[in-house]
C-alpha cells in the first residue's frame, strides 16, 4: 500500500492509505496553530509568535479581504486590537483614521519602505498578504517616524515551485446613506417657523406666512403648498463596482505576482462624480545562485475626483449645509420651470439645481503614484547575509477648479415674468500642483544560527531617506468660463512654497536571544539624524530592551494539571525610548537667522514698496521628541490553543514637547516671540486585549474573537507658568490632568411654568431671568454666588474631537461544505458629542431644522396665540434664530456620551464543488453577498455616531450592498 500525504497551508497535513478505490476523500482539519504561528516584525524579520516579546498584533490576507472598503484602512477596522479606527467621513475614497493605542497616526511600513498614510490607504487591500502592528519599543527598530508604532504591510508574492493562476475578485454594488439628519418637512416647517414668530410678537404684516397660506400649508394639497423634500433631492442612492485580476506563479528560480485592479464608488450626493482608483502591483524575485537572491516591486495609481464647481472650500460640505439651510416650502425652480433655479435660501450656493458641470463649473482632482524598489540579498557564511534595498517614490497631483458665474430667479404671477432674485457675477478658477519625489535605501547585515537550545537573531544595518515637495498654486478670476489657460493679469493669488526638502538618516542594530524557546530577550537601538535641527542636536541614540518568559514551557509547568488547560502561557514586558522630530509647530531651518518676505508694506517715494521682518530669534536649543514607551502583556493559549487570548497595559510618555515661555514678554517694537523650547509632556496610558476561539465540528468550522482597546490621553507636564489665583490654575493649567477637557454647566433640570422662573434664586441667563422661558434649562449655580457665568463651568464629558477612549470589535465567521459566513461588528465608548448649532437650535442662519428638533420641541398650543398654553417637549422653546436665550449654553443637557455598535460587515458565501468546475479550467469559483454598515445602535439622535462636527454636518457612511464573485484559473 502507497501512503498519500496531502497538505495546505493553514489546515493540518493528514496521510492516508491508498488501497484499491480509485477515489480516496480527504477532509483536511484548519490549523490554528500555523495561522497565527508567524508574524512579521522590524526589517522583514519572520518570528513565531510563541516567541515574541513585543505587544505585535498580526492580521492575514483573507481576513483583510473580508471588506467592502474603498481603502486598505476601511479593511481594518474592528479587527486588530489596540488599532483604534474611525470611519468619520463616508464621501467617496474617503480613509478610516487610524491610530494604535490612540497615540497618533502610525508609520507605514509597506514591503520594507518608509510610507505615508496616504500611499497605505489607497492601496489594494486583496494585493495584501498580512499586516503586523508594532505597538510598544518594538517599533522603535524603524527610528525617527515610529514613536506613535508601526503599521508593517507585506504584499503578496508567488511562490517558488508552483503553477500559474489567475485570480478575479468582483464585485457590484449599491450605496445608500445609512444614517443622517433628516429636515423638517414643509408641514412641520411652517408650523414652528409660525409659533416662532407668534413669541417673537410680529405682526401679520411682518410674518413670513399669512394665516391663509399657512392654512394651506397645513392641508398640502394645493399647487404651491405641498413642500419639496430637499433631502431626497440631495441625496441618492449610488453605484460602486470594483474589479481585480492577479496572475502569480514560480519556479524553483524565480516567482512572480503582478496585480491589476480598479475601484469607481460614486458619490451618494446628486450631479457628483465621485471617485476612481486604478491600482498596479508587480513582485518578482529571482534566485540567481544558491546564495544570491534578487528581488524588485512596483506599485502605482492613478486616482480621480470629479465634482461640480462649488463655492466654498470644501465641496461635500455644501451638501451637507443644504440639507439644512434650503427652505422645504421652495422647490429647485421657479414656477417648476428648469430654466429658472430660484433662491432656495438666505445663502446663493445651496440651490443644488445649480450644481452640474454645465451651470456651476467642473472640479477635477487626480494623483499620479508611482513606487519601485529592488532588493538583493546574499549569503556570505552559513546564517549570516547581507541585504540591500534601494527605492524611488513620486506623486504628482493636479487640482484644477473652475466655478461659473449664475443667476437666480424669482417668478411673478401677475405678469407670468422671471425676474433676477440674485446673481453670482465673479468666476473662479483655481490650479494646485503638487509634487513629492523619495529616495530611500538602507542595508543590512542579517545573522540567524541555533546552537543547540540556543537561538540568535541580529541585525545591524543603516537607511536613508530624502523628500523633495515642489508645490505652488494659482486663483484667478477669468474674463470667461471656459477659459482654460490663466493669464497673468488675471491672477489674484500665487503662492509658490518652493522646494520643501526633508533628509533622515539612522543606523540600527538588534540581537534577539532565546533559550530552549522558552527565556526571550530583545535589545534594540537606533542612532538617529533628522534635518529639522541645527547640527549639535541633530544626532539622537535611541535604545529599547523587551523579556519574555514562556512558563508552559517549564518542566514543572508541563508536568503540573495547568498543562491539561494551558497550550501556552507567556508574559512579557519592554522599555524603550523613541525619538520623534514630529514638531509640528517648528520650521526645518528655524536655528538659522533670516527674513520672513511679504510682510505688509507702505508707500515711499510714490511707490508700493513689499516689506520683510526678521523671523525671529535663532532657535539653537530645539531638539528631539523622546517617546518612552512601556508595555507588559501576557499570551495565552488554551486547550490546544483552540482558545487564545491575550493582554497588554501600556504606558507611553513623551517628553520635549515644543512649547514657548508665553509669559515671558517682549516688547511688541521687537516683532517676534520667544523661540519654541522642549518644554512639555504628555502620557498616554491603558490596556488592549484579545480572546479568540476557534474550532471544528466535523465539516463545520468556525470562529469567534472580540478585541478591545482602552486609552487616556493626559497632559503631563508644561511649562510652569505663573498663575494669578487659585482659580486661574484650576481653570487653565493642565498640569497632570485629562486631556481634552471640555467645560461647560452642569443641567439639573428644567424650568415648568412661569411662577417656577419668578421665584427662582439664581441669575440663569445673567439678565436677572428676563429672557427664561418654560422649558429653558437649569444649571448648577457651583460656587453659589446666585447667578450663572464661566465659575460655574466645570469639565463634563469625554474628548469631543472624535477620538474615543475605548474601542472594540466582534468577529465571527463559519464554514461548511462550501458555505461560509462572516460578521464584523465595530464599537466605541467614551467619548462625547455636543449638540450644537444647526442641529441643536431652531432655524440656524434662517434655514430649516433637524425634524426631531421641530416635532419635539416645547411649543405653543395655538401658534398664533402667545398667551396659549405651552405643551412640554424634548428640545427648548421654539424661538427666532436671533431670540435672546441661555438655553443653548454648553452644558450636561446637550451633552452626549457617545457609545455605539455597528455591523460593519456581513459576507455570506458559496463555493462550487470542485467535480462541477473539473472540465471548466475553472480551479474555484465562489460567488457571495455581502452587506457594509447594516445595522447601527447608538445612544445619539439625528447623526452617524462616529461623526465628531457639533454642527452634525458630516457626510453620512454609506450602508453598502454587493453581490461579487471570486475566479481561479
Amino acid at each position: 500500500k502507497a501512503t498519500l500525504e496531502i497538505s495546505f497551508i493553514g489546515y493540518t497535513t493528514q496521510k492516508v492509505n491508498v488501497g484499491a478505490s480509485n477515489t480516496v476523500k480527504v477532509i483536511l482539519q484548519e490549523d490554528t496553530k500555523v495561522l497565527d504561528e508567524v508574524v512579521i516584525t522590524g526589517f522583514g524579520m519572520a518570528q513565531k509568535k510563541a516567541t515574541l516579546t513585543g505587544a505585535v498584533s498580526a492580521i492575514k490576507s483573507t481576513d483583510i479581504e473580508r471588506s467592502a472598503a474603498s481603502t486598505a484602512s476601511g479593511a481594518l477596522v474592528g479587527k486588530i486590537a489596540g488599532l483604534n479606527t474611525r470611519m468619520q467621513d463616508g464621501r467617496p475614497g474617503a480613509s478610516t483614521a487610524l491610530q494604535i493605542r490612540n497615540m497618533g497616526t502610525p508609520l507605514f511600513v509597506i514591503d520594507g519602505v518608509q510610507s505615508d498614510e496616504g500611499q497605505f490607504n489607497n492601496m489594494d487591500f486583496n494585493d495584501i498578504e498580512n499586516i503586523s502592528i508594532l505597538k510598544d519599543a518594538s517599533a522603535a527598530i524603524y527610528g525617527i517616524r515610529a514613536a506613535n508604532g508601526v503599521v508593517v504591510v507585506t504584499t503578496k508574492k508567488g511562490q517558488q515551485k508552483s503553477k500559474n493562476t489567475v485570480s478575479v475578485n468582483a464585485y457590484y454594488g449599491w450605496q445608500k446613506n445609512s444614517r443622517w439628519i433628516q429636515p423638517a418637512d414643509a408641514k412641520t416647517y411652517v408650523n414652528a417657523y409660525t409659533a416662532a414668530e407668534t413669541w417673537a410678537g410680529r405682526t401679520d404684516g411682518e410674518r413670513k406666512f399669512s394665516r391663509e397660506d399657512y392654512d394651506k400649508w397645513m392641508a398640502g394639497t394645493e399647487k404651491g403648498y405641498t413642500g419639496f423634500d430637499w433631502g431626497d433631492y440631495i441625496w441618492k442612492t449610488s453605484p460602486q463596482y470594483y474589479v481585480n485580476t492577479n496572475f502569480s506563479g514560480g519556479s524553483d528560480k524565480a516567482n512572480y505576482y503582478v496585480s491589476v485592479s480598479h475601484i469607481n464608488q460614486d458619490a451618494t450626493v446628486r450631479n457628483y462624480g465621485g471617485f476612481k482608483r486604478t491600482n498596479v502591483q508587480m513582485n518578482v524575485d529571482m534566485k540567481v545562485n544558491d546564495r544570491f537572491k534578487i528581488g524588485a516591486s512596483m506599485n502605482g495609481r492613478i486616482e480621480s475626483r470629479k465634482n461640480p464647481g462649488v463655492p466654498g472650500g470644501d465641496d461635500y460640505d455644501l451638501p451637507l449645509y443644504s440639507n439644512l439651510k434650503n427652505w422645504p416650502t421652495m422647490g429647485p425652480y421657479a414656477n417648476d420651470n428648469p430654466l429658472y433655479p430660484q433662491k432656495v435660501s438666505t445663502d446663493i450656493n445651496t440651490n443644488f439645481a445649480l450644481l452640474n458641470y454645465e451651470n456651476s463649473g467642473k472640479m477635477t482632482d487626480d494623483w499620479r503614484v508611482l513606487q519601485m524598489q529592488a532588493t538583493a540579498e546574499y549569503e556570505l557564511l552559513k546564517g549570516l547575509k547581507a541585504k540591500g534595498m534601494v527605492g524611488y517614490y513620486f506623486a504628482y497631483r493636479e487640482m484644477e477648479n473652475h466655478e461659473y458665474p449664475f443667476k437666480l430667479y424669482r417668478y411673478n404671477q401677475a405678469n407670468d415674468t422671471y425676474e433676477v432674485a440674485e446673481s453670482m457675477n465673479t468666476p473662479y478658477r483655481e490650479r494646485i500642483r503638487h509634487r513629492n519625489e523619495d529616495l530611500f535605501s538602507n542595508f543590512q547585515l542579517n545573522f540567524d544560527r541555533k546552537f543547540g537550545d540556543h537561538y540568535i537573531n541580529a541585525i545591524a544595518g543603516f537607511e536613508a531617506s530624502q523628500r523633495k515637495s515642489p508645490n505652488f498654486n494659482i486663483i484667478s478670476t477669468p474674463v470667461a468660463n471656459n477659459l482654460n489657460l490663466i493669464q497673468f493679469k488675471e491672477i489674484k493669488t500665487f503662492n509658490d512654497n518652493g522646494n520643501d526638502t526633508q533628509a533622515r538618516m539612522g543606523y540600527l542594530g538588534r540581537i534577539n536571544y532565546s533559550y530552549a524557546d522558552k527565556y526571550l530577550v530583545e535589545f534594540i537601538g537606533r542612532w538617529d539624524g533628522s534635518w529639522k535641527f541645527r547640527p549639535g542636536n541633530r544626532w539622537g541614540f535611541f535604545p529599547s530592551a523587551s523579556l519574555g518568559w514562556r512558563i508552559s514551557q517549564e518542566k514543572f509547568w508541563q508536568e503540573s494539571k495547568l498543562a491539561n488547560i494551558f497550550s501556552d502561557f507567556k508574559i512579557r514586558g519592554s522599555y524603550g525610548v523613541v525619538g520623534d522630530d514630529n514638531v509640528s509647530d517648528y520650521s526645518a531651518f528655524d536655528y538659522l537667522a533670516g527674513y520672513d518676505y511679504n510682510r505688509g508694506g507702505s508707500v515711499i517715494d510714490g511707490q508700493y514698496v513689499v516689506g520683510s521682518a526678521p523671523r525671529g530669534l535663532p532657535n539653537q536649543t530645539l531638539s528631539w521628541i523622546k517617546a518612552k514607551i512601556l508595555d507588559i502583556g501576557v499570551d495565552m493559549g488554551f486547550f490546544n490553543n483552540r482558545l487564545t487570548a491575550q493582554f497588554d497595559f501600556f504606558r507611553r510618555l513623551r517628553t520635549g514637547i515644543p512649547e514657548s515661555r508665553y509669559d515671558v514678554l517682549l516688547p511688541s517694537e521687537v516683532g517676534f516671540g520667544l523661540p519654541k523650547e522642549n518644554l512639555r509632556s504628555d502620557l498616554h496610558i491603558g490596556y488592549d486585549a484579545m480572546v479568540r476561539w476557534a474550532d471544528n465540528i466535523n465539516d463545520f468550522n468556525y470562529s469567534v474573537g472580540a478585541n478591545v482597546t482602552y486609552s487616556r490621553f493626559y497632559d503631563w507636564e508644561q511649562y510652569d507658568d505663573r498663575r494669578s489665583n487659585s482659580w486661574d490654575r484650576y481653570r487653565n493649567s493642565i498640569w497632570h490632568r485629562v486631556g481634552y477637557i471640555n467645560w461647560g454647566y452642569e443641567a439639573v433640570g428644567r424650568f415648568e411654568n412661569w411662577e417656577q422662573i419668578a421665584t427662582y434664586p439664581v441669575d440663569i441667563d445673567r439678565k436677572g431671568n428676563r429672557t427664561v422661558v418654560p422649558g429653558d434649562i437649569i444649571y448648577k449655580d457651583v460656587n453659589g454666588d446666585g447667578v450663572i457665568n464661566y465659575m460655574d463651568e466645570r469639565p463634563i464629558g469625554y474628548r469631543q474631537d472624535g477620538t474615543p477612549n475605548l474601542n472594540f470589535g466582534i468577529n465571527l465567521s463559519a464554514s461548511w461544505k462550501g458555505f461560509d459566513l462572516s460578521m464584523d461588528w465595530t464599537g466605541s465608548g467614551m467619548t462625547s458629542w455636543m449638540q450644537k448649532w444647526e442641529t441643536a437650535r431652531p432655524f440656524q442662519n434662517d434655514g430649516n431644522s433637524p425634524g426631531e428638533v421641530l416635532k419635539d420641541s416645547w411649543h405653543l398650543a395655538d401658534v398664533w396665540d402667545a398667551d396659549s398654553e405651552l405643551i412640554p417637549g424634548k428640545y427648548p422653546l421654539i424661538r427666532m434664530n436671533n431670540a435672546e436665550t441661555s438655553a443653548y449654553e454648553k452644558s450636561t443637557f446637550w451633552l452626549h456620551n457617545v457609545r455605539y455598535i455597528k455591523l460593519r460587515n456581513l459576507e455570506f458565501g458559496y463555493t462550487l464543488p470542485k467535480a462541477l468546475l473539473a472540465k471548466s479550467g475553472i480551479s474555484n469559483l465562489r460567488v457571495y453577498l455581502s452587506g457594509t454598515n447594516l445595522v447601527t445602535l447608538t445612544n445619539v439622535p439625528i447623526i452617524d455616531p462616529e461623526g465628531s462636527k457639533d454642527n452634525g454636518l458630516i457626510y453620512p457612511t454609506p450602508r453598502i450592498i454587493n453581490l461579487g464573485i471570486n475566479l481561479k484559473f
